[in-house]
């Protein structure tokens, strides 16, 4: 039997079971999941390949007042019990995590107010030897544009997607979403000053008009190495962005 180890998100506000050995979830979770804006009570929230569930964990513990229902999908078995065991642990009622293949799911289109993704980092990285790993962080049998066009079909007129990733891939989801969402929203992350931003957040609308807005650049770490005032609001306290 595959042993579960329990963590804790946001200054152990929430637990979080993760297989011991094979993917474990990082701060970019987290990050993303603060990016989540404008929800309205009832709204729908689908998390796309949640891996053990972080991103949803952290919206359940924010948003718990807000009546919505969260959906994960994750094609990894594993990854799917643990997040729901996870759920279930925090009396999340209203998070369902889904084991299934994004590009064969029945899911109904158009019927989300919020698709949040955390995908698949690399596509032409050497794999790691950990199968988990290497199907978490590296694309198979889908590109970033195909995983990208899954997530603005599942959206509803008006609503919202979320991503976040490596900032060499901003071309990439510009690219795959440009004609289709707009307001598009860009928060980099830069892990210390005198570096380059390592991650960005992209933040969109269905059927919005809005131009594009590059946020001011949002820093992880002071120079010492501790988390910066802004990252511990976001890291710890749960706060959105």
């Amino acid at each position: 039997m595959e042993k579960f180890s329990r963590n804790y998100l946001l200054n152990q506000k929430v637990a979080i079971f993760q297989p011991e050995d094979g993917y474990r979830a990082s701060s970019d979770a987290v990050w993303l999941a603060a990016a989540v804006a404008k929800v309205k009570k009832g709204d729908n929230i689908l998390d796309v390949g949640c891996g053990t569930g972080a991103i949803s964990l952290c919206l359940a513990h924010r948003l718990k007042a807000h009546n919505v229902n969260i959906t994960g999908i994750e094609i990894q078995p594993l990854l799917a019990e643990a997040a729901q065991m996870s759920a279930k642990e925090n009396d999340f009622g209203f998070v369902n995590i889904i084991h299934d293949n994004i590009f064969e799911c029945k899911l109904e289109p158009c019927s989300f107010a919020h698709v949040i993704s955390n995908p698949p980092y690399a596509e032409d990285d050497m794999p790691s030897p950990n199968k988990s790993k290497a199907t978490a962080h590296n694309f198979s049998n889908a590109s970033l544009k195909k995983w990208i066009e899954f997530c603005i079909k599942m959206i509803k007129p008006k609503g919202y997607f979320y991503m976040i990733n490596r900032t060499e891939a901003l071309e990439n989801i510009i690219t795959a979403i440009s004609g289709k969402l707009g307001g598009i929203e860009i928060f980099p992350l830069y892990s210390k000053t005198e570096q380059n931003a390592k991650r960005v957040i992209v933040r969109a609308q269905k059927d919005s008009k809005a131009p594009l807005l590059i946020h001011p650049a949002i820093l992880v770490h002071n120079d010492d190495g501790s988390y910066s005032d802004f990252a511990e609001k976001i890291l710890r306290a749960g706060e959105a962005i």
